[in-house]
């Protein structure tokens, strides 16, 4: 949302990214939604296996259903996000809740089923989530 502004016989351009009303922030529509930042030429995504879950961080290589990671976090459990697709593109609305153990250095993916790309926003949100330990 952008507004132009009159200030003394100047204009004055501001531009409304974010609002926060009663603690929840909302972010406007496209705003933040460019693609995470790249780390040597890799991708932030989420993949999703067969058997072992799902894991966000950087793809380092991809042959087939085998998959690479670096950086990767498991997301084991997640509150606020309807879908995969909606964690890869916003987030979490609830991250207290979630359940994300640490990173790891590197994973060998098997049987990967589906590969999100991740915006910069939930990037930083998943990054954001507390680590969950027992």
């Amino acid at each position: 949302m952008k507004k132009k502004l009159k200030k003394k016989g100047k204009k004055m351009n501001t531009e409304l990214k974010t609002l926060t009303i009663n603690g929840v922030e909302y972010v406007q529509k496209g705003c933040d939604s460019k693609p995470a930042e790249m780390l040597e030429g890799m991708k932030y995504v989420i993949v999703r296996t067969f058997s072992a879950g799902v894991f966000a961080g950087y793809l380092k290589s991809r042959a087939g259903q085998e998959v690479v990671m670096l950086k990767a976090r498991r997301l084991w459990y997640w509150s606020g996000a309807a879908s995969l697709s909606q964690l890869a593109m916003e987030g979490v609305a609830n991250p207290d809740s979630c359940k994300f153990p640490d990173v790891v250095d590197r994973v060998e993916l098997l049987q990967a089923i589906e590969i999100l790309d991740v915006t910069e926003k939930a990037k930083r949100c998943i990054e954001g989530v507390k680590v969950w330990k027992i």
